[in-house]
């Protein structure tokens, strides 16, 4: 069977994703309050983002009682595919600027770069 084509979230919806995958499954009104401090959207403009999520298919929906709960949908592909858009738009493509950009910024505690060091290294043991 072939997948659906991935679906390009609005900005408002990366921010609910973002709650969701801070939070895990959450109701609208959990969201709502998240975006409250951020934003001002209301409770049912908090609501209508995520039917239409739902509908795109960006997060999943199931009912506890008389509230629904969201959960978003692959969000290690999401994150990628999120990832590998900015990378296309903002560094032609170019991981290695990615990574360098994000360095120069200083934002990279010492705990950070010894991570990134890690991975790298067990990134070439699998490559070999």
């Amino acid at each position: 069977m072939a997948r659906k084509p991935a679906v390009k979230p609005t900005p408002a919806e990366v921010e609910i994703l973002g709650i969701l995958w801070d939070r895990g499954p959450s109701t609208v009104r959990e969201v709502h309050e998240r975006l409250g401090a951020d934003r001002s959207l209301g409770y049912t403009g908090a609501l209508k983002l995520l039917q239409n999520m739902h509908a795109k298919g960006l997060v999943h929906r199931h009912q506890d009682g008389q509230a629904h709960i969201y959960e978003a949908r692959e969000p290690a592909r999401m994150k990628r595919q999120l990832l590998d858009d900015l990378m296309q738009r903002v560094f032609a493509g170019s991981a290695s600027q990615l990574v360098l950009h994000l360095l120069e910024d200083e934002k990279a505690t010492p705990q950070d770069i010894e991570e990134i060091r890690q991975m790298l290294a067990e990134h070439q043991r699998r490559s070999k």
